[in-house]
């Protein structure tokens, strides 16, 4: 069964990773070493692609791929820690950027319809090497609405014209595979849930002026499962899928925020949404943003800023 990954092939790369098999930058240095290692992938890989009535790998053919990429590669290759190491010690600003939505971190997110790998800002201390002390200020970024792409559980997914009304208007289509993303209202349970883990210090909300235009608008703040009432996003699958979102109704607004850069040039309906949501997820907005130009941004906390 499906699980809605981008089929990329990273599972198998993580797989191999953890199976102690896998051919790492700092290998090209030894091609003995290399050889020895593609000698053992295909030792685990073909058994299994014979089953599968697939052709076998060319483990030669690997091996050439392998030496033409890395003169192209080994001139990059130093040790991370140690660069970044320098670079604090030296006062630089360094940002890390994340590329997936928490909630498809393997440990933490909506386990099996989670990606290989940690996603939350804690990832960025143990994949860099600089230690937990290393991230500093942590943004996270979120949608003014909740989106998924591929499969697993989304409590507050809609499937009526508002749903499709949120995704034509945000354009919102996967930016690895181009699948339609699937939308709904936003989720201040999930948000909340993400901050915790994340360590989240504040947010930045992008597409607010997505929702222009809406009479309401609805805020996920709870969940029924059953007979019972959550304020988190329960682990266990069968819960997730079961999970019924409680909503709070707020007026929406009919102005345009389309390339507002203050406060002052928000209707009062978005402001009373976007001062919502901060309670809720029990962090603050450091920048909220009205379009996809990048000077249309409400700035109310510089995140680089000591």
């Amino acid at each position: 069964k499906k699980i809605g990954t981008t089929g990329r092939g990273i599972g198998p790369a993580y797989e191999d990773k953890v199976g102690r098999r896998a051919i790492r930058v700092a290998d090209l240095l030894d091609w003995g070493a290399v050889e020895a290692k593609i000698e053992r992938l295909l030792a685990h890989h073909e058994p299994l692609r014979r089953g599968l009535g697939l052709p076998e790998f060319d483990g030669a053919g690997l091996l050439a791929e392998l030496k033409e990429v890395a003169p192209k590669i080994l001139p990059y290759a130093v040790p991370a820690w140690r660069e970044l190491d320098s670079f604090s010690k030296a006062g630089k600003r360094i940002l890390f950027e994340g590329a997936q939505g928490a909630l498809l971190d393997i440990d933490h997110g909506t386990y099996p319809y989670v990606t290989s790998s940690n996603t939350v800002a804690g990832q960025s201390a143990a994949g860099s090497g600089m230690g937990p002390h290393g991230a500093g200020y942590v943004l996270g970024i979120v949608k003014a609405y909740t989106t998924r792409v591929g499969e697993g559980p989304f409590p507050t997914e809609l499937f009526d014209d508002d749903g499709k009304r949120l995704g034509e208007r945000g354009h919102e289509f996967g930016t690895v595979t181009g699948r339609p993303r699937r939308c709904g209202w936003f989720d201040a349970v999930l948000v909340r849930q993400s901050r915790a883990i994340n360590g989240i210090a504040g947010i930045a909300l992008t597409k607010l002026d997505v929702l222009d235009g809406f009479k309401t608008l609805k805020i996920c703040v709870g969940y029924k499962v059953g007979d019972k009432v959550l304020d988190y996003f329960p682990a266990g699958l069968r819960d997730q899928q079961a999970a019924t979102p409680i909503y709070e109704e707020m007026e929406g607004w009919q102005e345009s925020t389309a390339g507002a850069r203050s406060f002052r040039d928000l209707p009062a309906a978005a402001v009373k949404y976007v001062r919502r949501i901060e309670e809720l997820i029990e962090a603050p907005a450091a920048l909220v943003s009205t379009s996809p130009e990048r000077d249309d941004t409400i700035l109310m906390r510089d995140p680089f800023q000591d």
